[in-house]
Formats: structure tokens, sequence, C-alpha cells
């Protein structure tokens, strides 16, 4: 099994050089070991998910509820992707990452990385997805037609998303009908200011930290580029750097139904979790890049969650216009 590579993880030990390392890790497993997996089991790979869930659940870091959620999600791909539910102590319950949300980032980064359109066909979840995320799934194309399959159930069968939200609210609600969804290849035209709004200052560092804080800002910046934001219209994105050198990212994923959506501080701590990052104190920079007088600003959300999970780290923002 391997992690998405620079969308959710990138090795900075050696700043230098421009080529991400990828850190091996549980939460993506490619198609021939996902081919093989199933053969050895005389299992088809739609059939194989409900078996890799406690798997999945066991990475769960839910702290508050001590209720521990497992995803596992099918890609026409025939990569199978892993996720987890994550709760952060001192915040608000809506900071939660709910497993399904987990288990979409996972698979947009993994896209995002070679460069082509995922979709997602099957998923199956320890229990019935909540409300949240059968309205989140809706962002992805033909979303009804996603087969579910809730292990906690009597049933042993796969269901459609459809049959747990019949009458569903969505893009095509807002958006043209040829809009790229989440999951689908974009690339944000955005301009990115040169240097950290701050008061008009530009703070001195030495040099190494310059460059490992140029390596995060560079990383959130191809995250402000890939985010899903077709309703605000305020692409945003979002990096953070440990004590190792390491860069996780996270792009900004908006729902139709605006509260659902995901912010890049929680996509970038899944990259974090799905990177194998540790403690969350280990964080010590990070990066916001988001569109200059927006309607829509993460900045406040980025600097409560910083502050209750990882307050030794410094946090830059950087404002970015779209380019028509």
């Amino acid at each position: 099994m391997r992690t998405p590579t620079d969308d959710m993880v990138e090795n900075s030990n050696n700043h230098s050089k421009s080529t991400d390392k990828i850190i091996p890790r549980r939460f993506v497993i490619s198609a021939p070991e996902a081919k093989a997996m199933a053969e050895q089991r005389n299992l088809t790979l739609p059939n194989l998910l409900p078996s890799l869930v406690p798997m999945a659940q066991s990475l769960s870091r839910a702290p508050i509820s001590n209720y521990p959620v497992g995803a596992v999600g099918l890609g026409i791909s025939g990569r199978i992707y892993l996720g987890a539910n994550l709760e952060f102590p001192g915040l608000p319950l809506h900071h939660s990452v709910h497993a399904e949300q987990f288990v979409i980032t996972v698979a947009v980064s993994v896209a995002a990385s070679d460069s082509i359109s995922e979709q997602i066909t099957h998923i199956a979840v320890s229990s019935f997805p909540c409300g949240h995320c059968r309205q989140f799934l809706q962002e992805l194309r033909s979303a009804s037609d996603i087969q579910i399959f809730v292990t906690s159930s009597s049933s042993l069968s796969f269901i459609p998303l459809s049959t747990l939200l019949p009458h569903p609210f969505g893009p095509t609600d807002l958006l043209h009908r040829d809009a790229l969804l989440l999951l689908e290849q974009k690339d944000n035209n955005i301009i990115i200011q040169e240097e950290e709004e701050r008061d008009g200052t530009v703070i001195c560092k030495k040099s190494e930290r310059v460059q490992y804080e140029t390596e995060v800002k560079k990383a959130a910046e191809r995250a402000a580029r890939r985010a899903h934001a077709p309703y605000s219209g305020c692409p945003t994105g979002f990096a953070m750097g440990d004590e190792k050198g390491r860069i996780f990212s996270g792009s900004y994923a908006e729902s139709a139904a605006y509260n659902p959506s995901l912010g890049p501080i929680q996509a970038a701590m899944i990259g974090f979790v799905g990177g194998g990052g540790g403690e969350y104190g280990s964080i010590v920079t990070a990066a916001l890049v988001e569109t200059k007088g927006s309607l829509v600003s993460q900045e406040s959300t980025a600097r409560i969650l910083l502050e209750k999970v990882a307050p030794m780290c410094t946090l830059h923002v950087y404002h970015c216009t779209l380019k028509i």
C-alpha cells in the first residue's frame, strides 16, 4: 500500500530537490494489490471491501465519542481507499472529520497526484452514513449510483446511495450540468502574492527555516489550485510541516448544502494521519492560501484549530487572486 504523493505528504528534508518522496502507509491499496487480495480470498473487488473495514476502523482517532468509524471505498481505477473518523478535543464538534470524507479526500489526493479523474463506485462502512456524509457524497459524479455496504447491518448486500437519500439536493441544483465535480481534475487559475501579509512587515528568519516555510507555502498553493469551491468561488489550500521536515497539505472541498463542506485544514489533517504523522503537537509551521477579500475565509478556523492541537505551530497566511 502507499499514500498519495505530494497532495497529502511531501518529504522536504532536502528542500533543494523538487521531487517529492512517498512515505508508505496504510490508507491506499494499489489496483494490483487489491486484485491480488481479492483473488486470494476468492472475492470480487466490491466484496473485498467489507473485510477491510475493521482495519480502517482501527485507524480512527475519536477521543471524544470513543466511537470509531471505518470506511473503505473502491475507485474505477481499481484502487481501494481507507478512511476513519477524526475528532479534536477542545474544539466544536463540527471540526470533526467523518470516515467517508476521509476516504474521498484520500481519493482526491491520489487522483491529483496521478493527474486522473477518479470515481468511487462502492463504499463499505462500519455504520450507516449519517445525513452529513450522504450529502457530502452528492459532490461526486453519479453519486446516487454509489453502492453502500454497512457492516453493522443485518443486510449482507450493497444498496445504492439513492436508497439512503432518495431526493437529494446537490450540484445540479446550483451548477451548470457540465461543471467539474469533486474527484474531477481542475486547476484553479490563481495568482499568489509574493509576500505574506502581516501588518505590512516581513520578518527575517534563518535561511533554512525560510526555505522550509517556502516549501510549505508552495504545497498550500498547489492545494488551492485543485480545491473544489464552485459555490463560493473561494478556492483555498492549506499545508503544514512537522518536526521531521515532512509536509502535509489539503484542499477545500465544498458541498452544495454548504454545512457538510470539508475545510482545507481538516483535509490537511487527513493528510497528516494518512501520511504517518504522529501527535498533532509535532506540527511546527503552516501556510494558508486563500483568495483576497473573499466571501469565505478559512483563516480564523485555521487559527482556532491549530491553537488547540498544535499550539507551537506558526501560521502564515497568503492571499491570491483568481485570474479570469
